[in-house]
């Protein structure tokens, strides 16, 4: 069983978490929390499995959509099962969490270029168009901006001697802000930049590019998705500002 409030963590759990991985990754601890592996070394390669995304969307066609999205898979269990096995232990460690914040950052920036270099074609027997590999970036890069956001807030309270933030002070102190925040909570078109939720999306956007016979659709998403980056960065900065979070 998990500790009460592991599942239902407002930020911290990712809904595939809740709907499903908590229970494997119940299963996998079982064979794992008696050997001489440490919650650090399963963080070490929960992280490598989350970079491997990129080189594994490199193959073309569904294969490589498949391979990315197992990647991302292990990447999640894994994730879970980190913490798991620290708890059961008490083995506590502040670069288990700085990793697992490196880790993140890592594999959601790792689809999404991986995303970019898949929809230029690099195999292909045409030019490598590269403007699909910018975008990519730039999608990769705003997916990390939005976390590094979250996370300076802390940062910049600490520097001030303040303690942590709380979870209500998220909420814009404008009336407006906060209808525009819960409209785009309630759309939640801001996932599809986070690495577990974009492999998927890769995934579907693969198999109707082979119903298609061309990258139409993966260069669509491309596109989509560097745009979603560029303005959820700019709405997320701006929540930060006018929340009660830096007060």
């Amino acid at each position: 069983m998990h500790p009460v409030g592991v599942k239902d963590r407002r930020s911290g759990e990712h809904w595939m978490g809740r709907l499903y991985m908590r229970e494997v990754s119940l299963r996998v601890d079982r064979y794992l929390v008696n050997t001489r592996v440490t919650p650090n070394q399963l963080t070490y390669l929960m992280t490598l499995c989350g970079v491997l995304a990129a080189p594994a969307l490199l193959v073309p066609g569904i294969m490589g959509a498949v391979l990315g999205v197992v990647a991302v898979q292990l990447y999640l269990l894994l994730d879970c099962v980190d913490g798991e096995i620290a708890r059961w232990r008490k083995q506590y460690s502040l670069a288990g969490v700085y990793m697992d914040r490196v880790g993140a950052y890592l594999t959601d920036a790792a689809v999404l270029v991986g995303l970019g270099l898949r929809a230029a074609d690099l195999w292909g027997e045409g030019r490598i168009d590269w403007l699909w590999a910018f975008l990519g970036t730039v999608a990769a890069l705003g997916a990390i901006l939005i976390k590094a956001e979250t996370d300076l807030v802390g940062v910049a309270r600490h520097q001030n001697g303040m303690p942590p933030v709380k979870e209500s002070a998220s909420e814009p102190r404008s009336s407006g802000m906060a209808l525009a925040r819960k409209a785009a909570a309630a759309l939640k078109f801001h996932r599809l930049i986070l690495g577990i939720e974009a492999s998927l999306l890769i995934l579907l956007l693969a198999i109707l590019d082979s119903a298609r016979g061309d990258l139409f659709f993966t260069r669509l998403g491309t596109a989509v998705l560097a745009g979603i980056a560029l303005l959820q960065t700019l709405l997320h900065l701006v929540s930060v500002l006018v929340s009660s979070r830096l007060k």
